[in-house]
């Protein structure tokens, strides 16, 4: 199955006012520019703009391939969050633009990232085209550009008048509004986000034996080198990662640096990403320590204070330590997107103190060798898991 890269933008020169959008669509493998849309729409606002520039580019993907993935990269938080699911879309004119955006591809094939203005070049410098080829009087700059639907040019033209300005109006609230009680408004800023990959398989991991920061710390196998190329093959596609942090540990860190090599990036350590310390039960599996050491399974499985045999660290430690490291690390780098090459443990606690959920639903997770997930962290405190256990790429 194919995938690609939509970029896409759109602006309005006095929001609203002469407005125009751009779209790149990229093969993600090679990074060759496929197709490129853009069309000036008349007096419209910011987000009727991006919405259409949106809408070309899910278009043009389609044209190359209906039966393709498609990653959508936008500097509209707006837009992005809304076609995540995580803001309401509560305004008429943006409403059908993004149902029809929804449409043109399964929603389960189309995911959605914001990135800052300065990585949107291509369709920002296609959009500006179009505003200043509509400026000099042409009606369109591309035979390719998408036809006219609700609340673009057709709805307000060079002459919309109080009826329209009204609508325009209504437009530029309907941006400043978030579904959510308790979130901040859209403009808050990039959130810090941390792309995990767990690690790639070591000898243990086929096995199932619990393998922590207190046992043998065993190196990846073969089978886990070629996850953690394959991984990092993925990233390089997708091209959003900006720093890498990894735990001290061995399978980690040579994961970590079979990424950096791919993205050309230096990797830092953080003690605070480790696996939790299972005791006496490192190397075992769990049938083992359930014959060995039935009283003290059932009390870590009962409990999240309860340690396993041998002083090992209990998930309310586990958990503490995460916490820090995670504020730590979201100060560090914030409004950027950061690799964490971590375990199980570690990762299913930042999904599990992002989503508020209970101690025990760490057992009810399910998070395989060199998978991916994702977290994005907001400047008001709010979190919102973006990705849970991703494996498309070892396919």
């Amino acid at each position: 199955m194919r995938e690609f890269i939509v970029e896409a933008d759109g602006g309005s020169r006095g929001n609203p006012g002469p407005a125009g959008y751009g779209a790149v669509v990229f093969d993600a493998a090679t990074g060759q520019t496929l197709a490129e849309r853009s069309e000036y729409l008349g007096v419209v606002t910011n987000n009727v703009a991006e919405y259409r520039g949106l809408l070309a580019g899910l278009r043009a993907a389609f044209d190359l391939d209906p039966t393709a993935t498609v990653h959508v990269r936008m500097d509209s938080k707006l837009v992005v969050e809304q076609m995540s699911g995580r803001w309401k879309i509560k305004h008429p004119d943006m409403k059908p633009l993004a149902m029809e955006a929804s449409r043109v591809f399964p929603p389960e094939r189309v995911t959605y990232e914001w990135i800052p203005r300065e990585r949107n070049k291509a369709a920002d410098r296609l959009a500006n085209e179009a505003m200043d080829a509509g400026a000099a009087g042409a009606a369109e700059v591309s035979a390719d550009s998408v036809a006219p639907v609700a609340g673009g040019a057709a709805a307000a033209g060079p002459a919309a008048g109080g009826a329209d300005a009204a609508k325009a109006d209504a437009d530029i609230r309907a941006a400043k509004t978030v579904a959510s009680p308790g979130w901040g408004p859209p403009d808050m800023g990039a959130p810090a986000t941390f792309v995990l990959l767990r690690h790639g398989e070591t000898a243990l991991t086929p096995q199932k034996r619990f393998s922590g920061s207190g046992g043998s710390d065993p190196v990846l196998s073969e089978i886990g080198r070629d996850q953690a190329e394959r991984a990092g093959a993925a990233l390089a596609r997708r091209g959003t990662i900006q720093a890498i942090v990894a735990s001290p540990l061995a399978r980690t860190r040579e994961t970590a640096a079979a990424v950096a090599r791919r993205l050309g990036l230096e990797v830092a350590v953080d003690e605070g990403l480790r696996e939790t310390d299972f005791g006496a039960w490192e190397g075992l599996t769990f049938g083992e320590v359930r014959e060995r050491y039935p009283d003290d399974l059932n009390a870590w499985l009962a409990d999240p204070e309860a340690r396993p045999t041998g002083d090992g660290e209990s998930f309310t430690e586990t958990a503490t330590r995460i916490a820090a490291t995670r504020d730590k690390l979201i100060a560090a780098y914030a409004g950027r997107t950061v690799l964490l090459v971590s375990h199980v443990t570690p990762i299913k606690t930042l999904v599990r103190l992002a989503l508020g959920a209970p101690p025990e639903s760490l057992f009810r997770m399910e998070l395989s060798a060199a998978s991916l997930s994702a977290v994005a962290y907001y400047a008001d405190g709010n979190a919102s898991v973006r990705l849970f256990n991703d494996t498309s790429h070892l396919r």
